[in-house]
């Protein structure tokens, strides 16, 4: 995504990432955190508005920030560094309510030339995973370096 983004810092591990939301509200910091599922190798990817002085998220405050493409290009950022780091991992994403999933979808679709030059995203539709294509309503989404 060439879209602005937000300053990343991030974590030894590479699986936990920071950065503040700077828009029309407030100052608000942000988590993203990459969880191991219970599968080797495929990791949940979560973000939020930061909880205090923890790791924690909050990823069903709405925020209202007016900086929605921003943030999500400061996520997308992270994807590459993430997977810098652990190149044949699969990143597993959904969004915490269906209009997120929708707002992921969207953000996906706009910049879909760009990630499949590195990347193969594949969207789950009626319970199958299929490669990604713009135009389809799927419910979550998996993606990992060519």
């Amino acid at each position: 995504m060439r879209d602005q983004r937000y300053q990343l810092k991030f974590s030894q591990s590479f699986t936990i990432f920071e950065f503040v939301s700077e828009g029309v509200r407030k100052r608000v910091p942000k988590i993203i955190k990459y969880t191991e599922s219970s599968t080797e190798g495929i990791y949940s990817l979560g973000f939020g508005d930061k909880i205090g002085d923890t790791d924690d998220f909050d990823d069903e405050v709405i925020t209202n920030n007016e900086d929605s493409i921003r943030v999500l290009a400061t996520v997308a950022a992270s994807v590459y560094i993430f997977t810098d780091k652990f190149p044949n991992a699969y990143v597993f994403a959904t969004g915490s309510t269906p209009s997120r999933t929708r707002l992921y979808r969207i953000g996906i679709s706009n910049n879909l030339a760009e990630i499949e030059e590195d990347f193969i995203i594949l969207g789950l539709f009626q319970g199958d995973w299929e490669i990604f294509q713009k135009n389809k309503n799927y419910t979550s989404f998996l993606l990992t370096r060519k």
